[in-house]
C-alpha cells in the first residue's frame, strides 16, 4: 500500500503555528507534498524544517516569500529532482519530484494566475511548458517500469461540478476555458487520470479550497484545485481518495484541505 497527501499549506510557518505540526505526527502518509511553503529552511522550526520519521526536500522560490514546494517521505528517496528543465519556473518553487520504489512523487504549485494580469500571462505560459514534460515524464517512468503521480495545487477547476460558483466564475482565472481545456489535455493527450474524480465520479466536489472570507467554508462553497492526477496503472490501484476537511472554520490551519489518497499493491 501507498499513501500519498498533498496540501497548500498558505505558508508553513503560519500553518505550524495553527495545527500543522500535529496533523503531521497524526498522518499514516508514506509521502506528503506541500505546496506555497513560502520559507527557506533556515526560517523553519527544527520540528517543522525537519520532522522525526520523514525525509525532506525544500524548493524554495528564488522570490523570498513566494510559492515554495517540499516533498516528505517515510524513506529516503533513490533521487530527487527539482524543476522539470525551464529556464523560467525551475527556481521559482513549483515542482520537485522524488522517486520512490516503482513510482515517481511529485508537488506541483502550479501559478494561478489573475485574468488581464502579468500573472494570468506566467500561469500560461507554465502550462504550455509543464504539459510536454508531462508527456516525457510518462514516457520516461514507463520506460523504467514506474508509475508517476503528481500531487497538488493545480490551480483550476475543470469541470461545473468541480466549484461551487462555477456560474460566477466563468470568467475568472482557475475556470477560463482555455485552463479546462489544457486540464483536459493533461488527461487526454498526455494520458493522466484525476484519481479523485475516477473514485467520486457522480455529484459536485469534493471541495479542497475555500476562500476565507465570508462564511464559504461552512457553506462549503469551495473549489477542487487540489489534485492528484496518476499514470493509469497507479490510478487503477487507488482505493480510497478523500479530503481531510476541518470538522470546523476555527480548526483550519490553511485555506486548503489536506487530499490523501491510498494505493494498492
Amino acid at each position: 500500500m501507498l499513501t500519498v497527501t498533498t496540501v497548500n499549506v498558505n505558508g508553513l510557518r503560519a500553518a505550524a503555528k495553527k495545527g500543522y505540526v500535529e496533523w503531521l505526527a497524526g498522518s499514516s502518509a508514506d509521502a506528503v507534498c506541500l505546496q506555497e511553503v513560502r520559507a527557506e529552511e533556515a526560517q523553519l522550526a527544527e520540528e517543522v524544517r525537519a520532522p522525526e520519521g520523514w525525509y525532506v526536500t525544500y524548493a524554495p522560490s528564488a522570490v523570498k516569500g513566494r510559492a515554495g514546494v517540499a516533498l516528505l517521505t517515510r524513506r529516503e528517496p533513490d533521487a530527487v529532482r527539482v524543476g522539470f528543465g525551464s529556464a523560467e519556473f525551475d527556481a521559482s518553487g513549483r515542482y520537485v519530484e522524488a522517486d520512490l520504489p516503482g513510482v515517481t512523487v511529485a508537488s506541483l504549485y502550479l501559478p494561478s494566475g489573475e485574468v488581464g494580469t502579468e500573472r494570468q500571462d506566467e500561469k500560461l505560459r507554465f502550462m504550455g511548458e509543464f504539459l510536454p514534460y508531462l508527456q516525457e515524464l510518462r514516457g520516461r517512468a514507463a520506460g523504467e517500469g514506474r508509475e508517476v503521480v503528481v500531487c497538488g495545487d493545480w490551480n483550476i477547476a475543470h469541470r461545473e461540478v468541480d466549484l461551487r460558483n462555477w456560474r460566477a466564475n466563468r470568467k475568472s482565472s482557475g475556470f477560463l476555458p482555455e485552463e479546462r481545456e489544457w486540464l483536459g489535455r493533461v488527461y487526454g493527450d498526455a494520458g493522466y487520470v484525476d484519481v479523485v474524480r475516477a473514485l467520486h465520479p457522480e455529484g459536485e466536489g469534493p471541495y479542497s479550497w475555500w476562500s476565507y472570507r465570508g462564511r464559504a467554508f461552512d457553506n462549503d462553497s469551495g473549489w477542487r484545485i487540489d489534485l492528484q492526477v496518476a499514470t493509469p496503472g497507479l490510478a487503477a490501484r487507488a482505493v480510497k481518495a478523500y479530503v481531510e476537511r476541518a470538522a470546523t472554520h476555527g480548526e483550519r490551519w490553511s485555506d486548503h484541505a489536506p487530499v490523501t489518497a491510498v494505493y494498492g499493491d
